[in-house]
């Protein structure tokens, strides 16, 4: 190379580095196979989505996006292929079938509730997150396995020692409420563990529908006009398991009117739903008058940036921008792009 190329080439590398985010996380995501029955009639509304989620992360953090050779094509040509790769998973919600926690990165045993319940769903749970595992461990990760029935969806953290999970974790494990705390401190490394009631009490109880840290130690929460009980008890439960945590309670803008599958429920209006990072706060975004309302309640009490997510073509499959994110910090997402020999940037 002359020193004229090579003057010109760590220019624009210099470049390129500084407009990279300095903390960016790596965010996973899964298209289905493209010839599942189960979401064949959403395979069009999944891509809309995969597509919307990818260009509001692009210049923040980055992208992966594993499909099958089917809908490979598809995918490089709306975001380019350093940000897809041929390495297809068995479902679309990799955050309850992935490692929790992308600083200290934990792997539960994914339950049967997430591939509908009963021992087939076990069965079906556990080859979903084998195909992971293998993927994971090919790929040189690091990261702490356990036997602990519990999916990516009930563990909420702030990554400085604040978990929240739902009480379906008791039930799951049979274990008490003191011995629930005490193991996930211990696997996890947690200083404090907030155990709740779900506002839904059937199916998949994830906390993640419920609560979202937003910063160390601050947590949003839905609002609950209609049941002040529930609102109540879940604030009580949050003050006793996370001394000193603030909490800021978010319009809910919740509609049930169009679901999927009914094992699932519905995730359309719950901005808790949403996909915090290093630097942001991916808020999912509804086509609704409180979109904006809430975008300007997360604005104010958070730090991080706010990037709104459209997700009212998912939304009535149960979850959204949280549940279908794998995230990755560090090591782990440098081997893992470094696998497929992805850069991680869309175009």
């Amino acid at each position: 190379m002359t020193g004229k190329a090579a003057t010109l080439w760590t220019f624009f590398l210099g470049f390129w580095i500084m407009t990279q985010p300095a903390k960016a996380d790596l965010i996973v995501l899964a298209a289905p196979y493209s010839d599942d029955h189960y979401y064949v009639e959403e395979l069009d509304n999944i891509f809309a989505f995969h597509v919307e989620f990818a260009k509001q992360i692009k210049g923040n953090d980055k992208l992966l996006i594993l499909t099958d050779a089917q809908a490979y094509d598809d995918y490089v040509e709306a975001l380019g292929s350093q940000v897809v790769a041929i390495a297809p998973m068995s479902d679309i919600w990799m955050r309850d079938f992935s490692t929790s926690n992308p600083v200290s990165p934990v792997m539960f045993r994914y339950t049967a509730a997430g591939q509908g319940g009963g021992k087939q769903g076990q069965r079906d749970a556990d080859a979903v997150q084998d195909a992971l595992v293998i993927l994971a461990q090919e790929a040189g990760l690091s990261f702490e396995e356990n036997d602990l029935l519990n999916d990516g969806g009930n563990f909420v953290e702030d990554y400085a020692g604040n978990i929240v999970v739902s009480r379906k974790f008791l039930r799951d494990n049979k274990v008490s409420e003191a011995k629930a705390r005490a193991i996930l401190q211990r696997v996890t490394g947690a200083k404090n563990v907030a155990l709740i009631e779900a506002d839904e009490q059937c199916g998949l109880e994830h906390a993640d529908g419920v609560v979202s840290f937003i910063n160390s130690n601050k947590l949003i929460i839905n609002s609950y006009p209609d049941d002040p009980d529930y609102a109540k008890e879940l604030k009580r439960a949050l003050y006793k398991g996370l001394p000193g945590v603030e909490i800021h309670e978010i319009i809910t803008a919740y509609d049930g009117s169009q679901i999927l599958d009914d094992r699932f429920g519905s995730a359309c209006g719950l901005y808790t739903n949403a996909l915090v990072t290093q630097n942001n706060i991916y808020l999912p975004q509804f086509g609704v008058p409180e979109d904006k309302i809430a975008i300007k309640q997360v604005s104010r009490i958070s730090t991080k940036k706010v990037v709104p997510v459209s997700s009212q073509q998912v939304c009535h499959m149960g979850g959204g921008v949280r549940c279908m994110s794998w995230q990755l910090q560090g090591e782990n997402a440098t081997k893992l792009l470094k696998y497929f020999g992805k850069s991680g940037i869309s175009q």
